[in-house]
């Protein structure tokens, strides 16, 4: 079932509040602040296990990386379950509420320090992100009429809620940890209590996330209301009872992320074949779409596989190999987290308007050339970084320039911006009629796998003696390598694939 059928409730006439439905504030905070849960303790999760399970020796890198990885390949593909429960039991509604207190409970057990519950919270986290994160975005869709032509505005709206959220979380949650120890790099077990501190405060920001939606949900009017004769608590804990069936399974996948791969690798397979079946039985043209998305597909794997380095592998060099000594004092190394969504924010609408003109000169780049270009962004960011460890490292500290990490991420956001944002938009107009949700859940399969090939990555870069100036200069030659002779593939086949689309832009 797909979400716009999940409510039989009309788009109720809401009251506006600069120029919007007043909804779509509460959804923006409610976001915001589960953003700022997400991020603010993402980019301390390696720099943690290394710091209280390996006592601080960078023998723990590999392991940390890892396991990052496959956490944040499990939080895209739960959302595919948490849609579904949703759609089918739930409503949108108690959906968003019950991952909110599953995330919170995450948090707030990451404070124990034990593996074993660490790898316990990050399940229950995961689980509780499914239910959360696709759901709310679907009410956002249901705030408008389909010809509403706020809609788009509006989501624009609630995506500057997420980057907002995602750019105060590591600033707070990066001082906090370094007031509670994290700054006193000789003792790991000051470091380990400095980063417990920062899994509070976000913690703290998922209940005012939970608290500020309970209060204000009732603007909703119905909007994500729980489907017809679905309405009781015993809905509630049959989801509940997923929910504790699920975090054992996950907790397995967080430790066997080799085998992850393989599962989610299966799972996109079969999602191609069921496409690529479909595709045929509705003619040429929707079969050869079909084979467009499948090459983009691929090509996303391999964008994200490199772009997640941000909370793993450049966590271990902003550590040990750049200087971040600046004004007298040090720039936190969650710090660096806050400069994607502070270029996001920067130039999105500059890219916007650039497309805009293209478009009207009749020179737009298709959607194929487009991702080409974000790839080539994401190498460049690790030509930088090349640079500065062939050129720049200080014989003094054997440090690189704070400025080097952060213009990769700043490249990184600029390939993210030519492929992210058009990738479900690619995805709605080329999938088959019957089959956007499959689709749907196919594009963010591709995303999860390439999330969990990062931390394969990062963990091959680390090693067993953890990051050094040669291992970071050898993980991105070989990085930059693949992305740019991927982009330079792709930028060239793009007349194909562009055949293959048949006339969708």
């Amino acid at each position: 079932m797909s979400g716009e059928s999940n409510n039989a409730v009309a788009v109720p006439q809401f009251q506006d509040v600069l120029g919007h439905p007043k909804p779509l504030w509460m959804l923006f905070m409610t976001e915001f602040w589960e953003r700022f849960c997400f991020y603010g303790m993402r980019w301390m999760l390696t720099l943690y296990v290394v710091a209280q399970f390996f006592g601080g020796d960078a023998s723990g890198e590999a392991t940390a990386n890892s396991t990052y990885g496959a956490y944040l390949a499990l939080v895209y593909a739960t959302s595919i379950l948490g849609g579904f429960a949703a759609d089918r039991i739930l409503g949108y509604q108690r959906a968003v509420m019950l991952g909110a207190i599953v995330i919170a409970v995450g948090l707030f057990m990451l404070m124990l320090p034990s593996e074993v519950m660490f790898r316990v919270a990050l399940s229950v986290i995961v689980v509780g992100n499914g239910l959360f994160k696709p759901n709310i975005s679907s009410m956002v869709g249901k705030l408008y009429s389909i010809d509403d032509n706020r809609r788009d505005r509006g989501f624009t709206i609630f995506y500057m809620g997420i980057n907002a959220g995602a750019f105060f979380a590591p600033l707070i949650t990066g001082y906090v940890a370094a007031k509670f120890g994290y700054i006193d790099l000789n003792s790991a077990a000051l470091k380990a209590e400095g980063f417990r501190a920062g899994f509070v405060t976000a913690g703290i920001g998922m209940l005012v996330s939970l608290v500020w939606f309970a209060v204000g949900r009732k603007q909703l009017q119905g909007v994500g209301a729980a489907p017809a004769g679905k309405e009781g608590f015993g809905n509630i804990a049959l989801v509940l009872l997923g929910v504790a069936v699920m975090v054992p399974v996950m907790y397995f996948m967080l430790s066997h992320a080799p085998w992850l791969t393989g599962i989610l690798s299966g799972m996109f397979v079969l999602c191609c074949i069921l496409l690529i079946t479909e595709g045929l039985k509705d003619g040429n043209v929707q079969r050869d779409r079909v084979f467009a998305l499948l090459i983009l597909f691929v090509f996303n794997v391999l964008f994200w596989m490199f772009f997640e380095q941000a909370g793993s592998s450049f966590n271990f060099l902003a550590e040990k190999i750049v200087n971040r000594e600046m004004f007298g004092g040090e720039f936190q190394v969650g710090w660096f987290q806050s400069v994607n969504p502070a270029a996001i924010v920067i130039f999105a609408p500059i890219i916007t308007i650039a497309w805009t003109f293209l478009d009207r000169l009749g020179k737009e780049p298709s959607i194929p050339r487009k991702f080409a270009l974000g790839l080539m962004g994401n190498a460049f960011g690790f030509l930088v970084l090349i640079y500065a460890l062939k050129n720049l490292v200080d014989p003094s500290n054997n440090m690189i320039p704070f400025w080097t990490l952060a213009l990769c991420y700043v490249f990184q956001t600029l390939g993210e911006l030519c492929l992210s944002p058009i990738g479900l938009s690619m995805v709605t107009k080329l999938a088959p009629a019957r089959m956007v949700g499959a689709t749907m859940g196919a594009w963010f399969l591709s995303i999860s796998i390439g999330n969990n090939l990062a931390g394969q990555l990062a963990a091959i870069i680390s090693g067993d003696s953890g990051m050094t100036v040669p291992s970071a200069l050898s993980g991105f030659n070989f990085s930059f390598i693949l992305l740019i002779s991927a982009g330079v593939l792709l930028f060239l086949i793009a007349p194909l694939v562009n055949k293959l689309m048949h006339g969708i832009k």
